[in-house]
């Protein structure tokens, strides 16, 4: 099974896109720093996912909500039922 999710940024108003196997131990990487583009803006938590069971389909997921990341689109996702607090 893999995840798509969304992070918020703790620090300011920003947000991170990804899929993995492993949602914890991804989590637990941006928030130590062992993530280039997210470790400025520590803390991060989890706000919104969608499980697939391809590694592919998954990632094409990824690549559709970043293709309308900070649009009209973007924004009603993030505030759908999916989403999620920590």
């Amino acid at each position: 099974m893999y995840t798509v999710y969304i992070l918020r940024s703790n620090k300011c108003e920003r947000y991170y896109i990804g899929h993995t196997s492993d949602i914890e131990k991804r989590l637990v990487e941006h928030n130590s720093g062992r993530t280039q583009s997210t470790k400025p803006y520590i803390p991060w938590e989890i706000i919104y996912t969608e499980e697939y069971a391809t590694k592919s389909e998954a990632y094409k997921r990824e690549q559709e909500i970043k293709s309308y990341k900070s649009g009209i689109k973007f924004h009603k996702l993030v505030n759908s039922e999916r989403w999620q607090s920590g």
